[in-house]
């Protein structure tokens, strides 16, 4: 006999396939194998080396090893596989996930993208939020139905108004992961905090008229050809909280003088095949589950590991990219 759900299981499973369904709507439709936003993107094969600060923070395996094998992605935000990766809407934020392999079927990831801060405060905010762009479209009345949300929703309006740029390189911009995490260390000693991801080659971004005259898959290009002279690499920190900030909320932006602690470098080497059988089946995933890092209790967190499992599970039947 299958165990009975909960009616806060219930809910959530509900919800997140609401969202589901959703993205689909923006995205044209459900794309057969593909995810349902970021459905364009291209991985990568390298490894991940500490910070000598990480194990102050931190009792995660990769934190205290020499090197951890990784597999990272870059993608594009929209949910459209064939987006062009100059496009404007669509293309921005970019994202950037971070698989640490820590041994056989053993894992933990960095999800992230390209801007500080998110649209909504909770799962079902997000899901209005969606809602209101899908009403919005050819045909919408006068307001649109987005207009009346981002009236009343000003954190949303500020994300929505917010530049997003479209950077010279995935490897030429910040990646931040949305929602706050808890870092315990070997002694038992916890604190709150973001990681945040800054390429070591600078911050350079394109205007619109100069995204608008590339190729549409330039950044995958340009990519290749960056590897080809030698590795891409990428510090990653963890932004820590102070007494006041609001650990629980991904739409709050901590102030920029907030210590980053160095965490340890990413090195990328290569692109990798995205078809081989065991990166199809990668479903990247919010929620670290490795001891010594946990959520922080951002309602987010779950919602949005709930849905890439959904997708991730609907990909694998059908031929996952």
């Amino acid at each position: 006999m299958q165990p009975q759900l909960s009616q806060a299981q219930l809910s959530q499973a509900q919800l997140s396939q609401e969202l589901l369904e959703v993205l689909d709507q923006l995205a044209g439709g459900v794309h057969p194998g593909f995810r349902p936003a970021h459905a364009h993107g291209l991985m990568y094969s390298g490894t991940f080396s500490p910070s000598p600060e990480a194990a102050t923070l931190t009792r995660a395996p990769h934190a205290s090893r020499q090197s951890t094998p990784i597999t990272v992605r870059f993608s594009v935000s929209a949910g459209m596989p064939g987006i062009g990766e100059n496009e404007t809407p669509g293309s921005s934020p970019q994202g950037m996930a971070i698989r640490f392999h820590l041994g056989e079927h053993v894992h933990t990831d960095i999800v992230a993208h390209s801007h500080n801060g998110f649209a909504a405060r909770t799962g079902e905010e997000f899901l209005e939020f969606l809602k209101a762009v899908a009403a919005s479209g050819p045909g919408s009345p006068t307001p649109p139905p987005i207009a009346a949300f981002l009236a009343a929703h000003p954190t949303a309006k500020a994300f929505a108004e917010a530049p997003k740029p479209i950077p010279k390189s995935f490897a030429s911009q910040m990646y931040f992961a949305i929602t706050a995490f808890q870092f315990t260390n070997a002694a038992g000693g916890s604190q709150f905090g973001r990681f945040q991801i800054r390429p070591d080659a600078g911050i350079e971004v394109l205007t619109p008229e100069e995204a608008a005259k590339k190729p549409s898959d330039f950044l995958s290009v340009e990519l290749s050809q960056r590897l080809a002279t030698g590795p891409v690499k990428f510090q990653v920190m963890v932004q820590l909280s102070e007494p006041g900030d609001d650990v629980t909320n991904s739409t709050i932006v901590w102030p920029e003088n907030r210590t980053r602690l160095p965490f340890g470098t990413v090195t990328l080497d290569a692109r990798v095949d995205e078809l081989a059988p065991e990166r199809r089946k990668i479903i990247f995933d919010p929620i670290p589950r490795v001891d010594g890092i946990d959520s922080a209790g951002d309602p987010l967190t779950d919602v949005r590991s709930d849905i890439y499992l959904l997708s991730g599970r609907r990909r694998r039947a059908n031929g996952a990219t």
